[in-house]
This record gives structure tokens, C-alpha cells and sequence, in this order.
């Protein structure tokens, strides 16, 4: 059956996993198009292998990347997905979808659906288990108050499915992909942190922090408490919270390689890049302004108006 939604897959050098999400879409999604960054592996070939709509796009960042998609891309429907090379859709999620699709409830701007994360080609527990996955493209846009992560913001309301999304990398099948990656990240995360405690960035105003709001809303709030931790303690108390409370130890060395390395390695690094920031400004061996600088793009801190009146705007 082909639905009546327009899939998005951002692609650089994803020869591992673009065959797999391509085969779990084709024929069932009617509009998908691959936007790479200048792959030098088989990405493109095994693309044009199933005749998929394929797209040259220099790459600055994940948001400006999106937001550059969907704009200048001719998209066939409304209902939108953003679908990472190493996602696949689960038969009952794709079933949910297919539904409320055909229902297609005039007031509903998007959907959250389950998820479940694969380390090293094993699942594993303890991580964030939502996605704002499917949206009305007329009623959302990206956020643009973060420097690492990427979200969808929805001006209207959103349901959630229980279905799910699977991210399963194979490239992390190799441990040095995985901490390339994340070193990458952190000094990135580092100064979004740094920038956002002197109010340099700020949350836009329709991001409201709530614990029990939507999973994105969560999210925001977590970060929130997160600053206000003292650095070096705060990656030990993520380790035993995700690996002891939420079950990653269930998992077996899987599970505490995965969060040995990505609740408390991985934020560790990033205490450490903060640290060491922080000494540089107070020496005055670095500006706030040429801190923000190496991070490529502050977004503008100025509050932006909130949508026309009717449903309230929601975190997506």
C-alpha cells in the first residue's frame, strides 16, 4: 500500500544502512527523496539502484541542512517524515501511520511514535523513547535554538503512536565510528552549554520546559535541570540512572559498553571541553563572541511571536 507522505533522508557515506531504510520505504511512502552531502562510497549508486530521487546539498549543519529541504525541495505531499539512513519503520508503526493517514483528522499537525535504539546491532534500554516523527509540513518548522540537536516545532496538536522507529547503525558496528562521532559533538555541546548559561542562546518561546508535557517538552526540562548540575558528577548520576533505573543493565556488556560510553564517556568529554572553555574566558584568552564563532551559527536569541490563536503551539 502507498501512503501519501513525503520522506526526507539527509545521506553521507551510508552505504551500510541506506539499502535497508530505502527497501523498508519503497512502496509504501509514494515521495522520497535522499538529499546528500557528497558521498564517496556506494550511497548514491545503491540510491539509483531503486531509482530514488537523489539531491546534492552541501552540509553546514543538521538544521540549516532540513530547513534548506524543505524549502527549495518540491515535496508531493504535506505529511512529512525526516527518516535518518539508519532508521526503519516497524510493520505496526507502519500500519498506525496508514490509518491516521486515511482518518487524516483535520486538527492534527503531527505524531509521536515510539522508538527503540540497536548498539553494535543489539537493542538496548534507557534512552529517550519518543520521536516527533510525522508532520504536517504547512504547520511545523525547525527549531532553531540549539546548536546540536534537532527538533520539529508544531503549531497545533499532536497525538503519539505506539508503533516504533528502529535505529540500528552498522556503522557503529566499528566502536572508532561511534567515538569519532561523539568527539565531534562534544565541544559542539560544550559551547551550546556555555552560551546558553550567559543567555547568549536561549530557548525559543514556544519551547516550554515541562516534565510532564510532550517527550520533547521532557526533554527541554531535562536539560534544564542538567545545567544546573555541577560538572563531572552529573555524567556518573546519568550512568546510574540510565544503566541502573531505566534497565540498561538488563542488556548485558552490551548495555554497559553502550552506556559506559554514552551516558557517562561521551559527557564526560563534554564537562571536560566546558572546563576548559570556561578557563580560556576567564583568562580572557577567548571571548564569548569568539566562542560562539567556533560553533559555526548562534541562533538569533530574540523571542519570536507566537502562532495566530487556536490550538497552542506544541514542542515537536
Amino acid at each position: 500500500m502507498s501512503v501519501p507522505v513525503s520522506v526526507l533522508i539527509p545521506t553521507m557515506n551510508e552505504e551500510r544502512n541506506i539499502a535497508a531504510c530505502l527497501d523498508n520505504l519503497i512502496g509504501w511512502a509514494s515521495d522520497i527523496v535522499v538529499v546528500d552531502s557528497g558521498s564517496t562510497d556506494r550511497t548514491l549508486a545503491l540510491c539509483a539502484e531503486r531509482g530514488v530521487r537523489t539531491i546534492y546539498h552541501a552540509y553546514a549543519d543538521h538544521r540549516s541542512q532540513i530547513q534548506w529541504a524543505l524549502a527549495s525541495i518540491a515535496w508531493k505531499h504535506d505529511w512529512f517524515m525526516l527518516i535518518d539512513a539508519d532508521y526503519r519503520l516497524t510493520d505496526a508503526l507502519k500500519r498506525q501511520i496508514e490509518q491516521v493517514l486515511q482518518d487524516d483528522a483535520p486538527d492534527a499537525r503531527g505524531y509521536y511514535t515510539g522508538y527503540r535504539r540497536y548498539f553494535r546491532g543489539r537493542p538496548v534500554r534507557g534512552v529517550r523513547n519518543r520521536r516527533l516523527l510525522l508532520v504536517r509540513r504547512s504547520h511545523a518548522r525547525v527549531d532553531d535554538s540549539e546548536l546540536v540537536d534537532f527538533r520539529f516545532i508544531v503549531n497545533g496538536r499532536t497525538g503519539t503512536l505506539p508503533g516504533a522507529v528502529v535505529e540500528n547503525n552498522q556503522n557503529e558496528l566499528d566502536i572508532d565510528f561511534w567515538i569519532d562521532k561523539h568527539q565531534k559533538f562534544a565541544r559542539r555541546i560544550a559551547i551550546e552549554q556555555i552560551l546558553r548559561t550567559e543567555k547568549m542562546l536561549v530557548w525559543g518561546d514556544e519551547l516550554r520546559p515541562r516534565p510532564f508535557g510532550t517527550s520533547d517538552e521532557r526533554v527541554i526540562w531535562l536539560k534544564n535541570l542538567w545545567y544546573a548540575m555541577p560538572l563531572y558528577v552529573r555524567p556518573v548520576a546519568l550512568f546510574l540512572y540510565q544503566y541502573g533505573l531505566r534497565g540498561g543493565f538488563l542488556d548485558g556488556w552490551n548495555g554497559f559498553v553502550f552506556h559506559a560510553f554514552q551516558a557517562f564517556w561521551f559527557r564526560l568529554l563534554v564537562d571536560v571541553h566546558i572546563g576548559d572553555y570556561r578557563r580560556k574566558l576567564r583568562s580572557g584568552e577567548i571571548s564569548l563572541e569568539q566562542l560562539a564563532a567556533l560553533a559555526g551559527r548562534v541562533p538569533a536569541a530574540a523571542p519570536r511571536p507566537r502562532a495566530a490563536a487556536g490550538e497552542p503551539v506544541r514542542l515537536g
